[in-house]
């Protein structure tokens, strides 16, 4: 996400980013086109494209269509040929991003200000999932009453904020009352929050972080552990206490790590290894396979549950970066306009994510109100992707403003 990795002004990022040799993007096999600090950034302070934000952009994309339930163009979205989409991609490159910050950051300001620095993002994050709650709350209330359908105050868990408003929005800035659709960022507030905890232990003890992880992850499926919601009686569809693995597993393996090296060396090796894994991924997406073995201790590790981030899940996702990994290079030679797009939306990932998720809620009223046709959906998903290319082109239009 942009606020994950907005540009440091220091050459020591740049290297760490996109050089050929010293770094390792997506698990070290991933080869970059730039090869000297200079040449990263476009003038006026722009990031050239590159594949952390190219793979970002491409998530943020497949996300606003997968808001829009029913829409024609979701069937080509990749959750439907594997066991994982593109919220565990987000998840994994937001970890990853926050290793390029803490590498880069450290190296010109004090670690305590570095602690501050990650705590403030959480709370970016935070009021922008205030905005954009407050946003779909009035949306919701005004199809309503243009299309004369009370029915729509109960869309996306919306009926309690409208029914019982007082605790509601209590709930709201406890990040204890989630809309539907709208919940992916209270995880991010959380993993955000606990930045700093997780830069503090790969500090002093790197070897401990992974394992604490796996730890609190297996305790949290086994138990069945998670947060629960208010007023709405319930739990956090994203589960902090086990999609935390994810985004500490972008984090770690966005370091010097054997496994990268490994890759990096044998890379159709690993690719053929993880074939097996993607081809029953995709036959458990295209018949919708879930297995079931009933609520016996431990079923959890055994099924395709998202709230929890079930092993297979987190599997497949490992096996689908490291299939992919290094596509970007290819693509940024053939079809470069499209690189150059996805690069950018995902260079200016929270403005672009929070305009999507306003879009996606549109989008469902907009089926609703014409009830759905394979134009509507062209329609809406091609308006949706100019207004998000907009979205990041002004964001990074007032980012040069302000650079020097």
């Amino acid at each position: 996400m942009s606020y994950l990795i907005e540009k440091p002004k220091i050459s020591s990022y740049l290297r760490g980013v996109l050089r050929d040799g010293s770094s390792r993007p997506l698990l070290g096999w991933i080869r970059a086109r730039g090869t000297s600090a200079p040449d990263d950034y476009r003038s006026r302070g722009s990031r050239k494209p590159n594949e952390i934000d190219f793979w970002r952009g491409f998530a943020l994309i497949t996300i606003f269509i997968d808001h829009i339930p029913g829409i024609y163009f979701d069937n080509f979205t990749y959750r439907h040929i594997g066991v994982s989409d593109a919220a565990e991609l987000f998840v994994f490159l937001a970890g990853w991003s926050l290793r390029l910050v803490v590498n880069s950051q450290y190296k010109v300001i004090t670690f305590s200000r570095l602690l501050l620095h990650l705590g403030g993002r959480a709370w970016v994050i935070y009021m922008a999932q205030l905005l954009i709650t407050t946003l779909a709350l009035a949306i919701t209330a005004a199809g309503a009453i243009l299309l004369d359908a009370p029915p729509l105050l109960e869309w996306n868990n919306a009926a309690a904020a409208f029914q019982d408003p007082v605790q509601s929005h209590i709930g709201i800035v406890l990040l204890t009352y989630h809309l539907g659709y709208f919940d992916i960022l209270p995880l991010y507030v959380v993993l955000m929050s606990f930045a700093p905890l997780i830069a503090i232990v790969d500090h002093y003890a790197r070897w401990l972080l992974l394992p604490l992880s796996l730890a609190v992850y297996l305790a949290t499926i086994l138990l069945e552990f998670n947060l629960p919601t208010w007023p709405i009686e319930g739990r956090w569809f994203f589960n902090p206490l086990a999609w935390q693995l994810m985004f500490v597993l972008g984090f770690v393996l966005g370091g010097p790590n054997r496994a990268g090296t490994w890759i990096k060396q044998h890379r159709w090796t690993a690719r053929l290894v993880v074939l097996p894994v993607l081809a029953l991924g995709a036959w458990a997406g295209l018949t919708e396979w879930s297995y079931e073995i009933g609520e016996q201790t431990g079923w959890l590790l055994f099924t395709i549950d998202k709230t929890f981030l079930t092993p297979a899940r987190v599997i497949h996702l490992l096996s689908v970066s490291i299939m992919f990994g290094g596509a970007f290079t290819i693509l940024h030679g053939f079809v470069r306009p499209l690189t150059r797009l996805f690069s950018m939306l995902g260079r200016n990932s929270l403005n672009v994510f929070c305009v999507g998720s306003i879009l996606s809620l549109t989008g469902q009223f907009v089926r609703f109100a014409f009830s759905g046709s394979l134009w509507i959906d062209f329609i809406v998903v091609t308006l949706g992707i100019v207004v998000l290319s907009l979205t990041a082109w002004v964001s990074e239009w007032r980012h040069r403003l302000r650079a020097p």
